[in-house]
């Protein structure tokens, strides 16, 4: 894939229908429809179990799925905030919703660029978690987004493809940035905790890695048709 592409698939749409469904986010925040267009795949039916593919495109499908996790979870917490999340709290999970919307897209994009089927359109369940409080929501979302952060570390060298690291790259940086708002949100001055950030060892200061197992497990948790990543590349 080369850069040209790359730099196409993070702009060519941006501009046209993922802007305007990216804008209609801010009245999102208050009436949360926001929908797939009419050409978004769709994804299979009648499967107890969805493979996520194989190879780049397969693995593209698992961030893309992660992405498409992040965005449900804020439009649902959105839809019916808890009663104690001030104006202020309201107002920042609103751009970081908006945010996941993008990057959803974004991959989205590379996917339908690279040719490769997609999981599209995937059900989400959020009742195992204890949303009806501020404290409950922001800790929902630290979770998510550490493992977000977490996923897109561990599945970045199993690209064959690097260029696929500008976009995944462009993404993860933002990813961290959110995660870092939710540590200090719910505990001042625990943006990067040992819970996040390697304390000694090897990797001293580095950001923490899950295996791509490692995050379906958690993922798997979140869907109503759970997903595979059997075909998966694993180094």
């Amino acid at each position: 894939m080369s850069d040209s592409v790359v730099t196409k698939f993070l702009t060519r749409s941006l501009h046209r229908r993922s802007f305007f469904r990216i804008g209609g986010a801010v009245a999102a925040a208050t009436t949360l429809t926001l929908a797939g267009c009419g050409d978004d795949p769709v994804a299979p039916t009648g499967s107890s179990v969805l493979s996520l593919g194989q190879a780049d495109a397969g693995l593209l499908n698992y961030i893309y799925v992660l992405e498409q996790l992040e965005a449900a979870f804020y439009q649902q917490v959105l839809a019916a905030a808890p009663a104690d999340m001030s104006t202020e709290d309201k107002d920042l999970l609103t751009q970081i919703y908006q945010h996941e919307v993008v990057h959803r897209e974004l991959l989205l994009q590379a996917l339908s660029v690279a040719g490769a089927g997609v999981l599209s359109n995937l059900e989400f369940t959020f009742a195992s978690l204890s949303l009806s409080s501020r404290s409950g929501v922001l800790t929902a979302a630290r979770m998510f987004e550490d493992l977000i952060v977490a996923a897109y570390n561990g599945a970045a060298p199993l690209f064959a493809d690097g260029t696929y690291l500008l976009l995944l790259g462009k993404i993860v940086s933002v990813e961290a940035r959110h995660a870092a708002l939710m540590h200090d949100l719910l505990q001042p001055g625990s943006f990067a905790d040992n819970s996040v950030v390697e304390a000694s060892g090897t990797f001293a200061g580095l950001e923490r890695t899950l295996t791509v197992a490692e995050v379906i497990t958690e993922l798997n948790k979140y869907l109503v048709i759970k997903v595979s990543a059997d075909n998966l590349p694993t180094a």
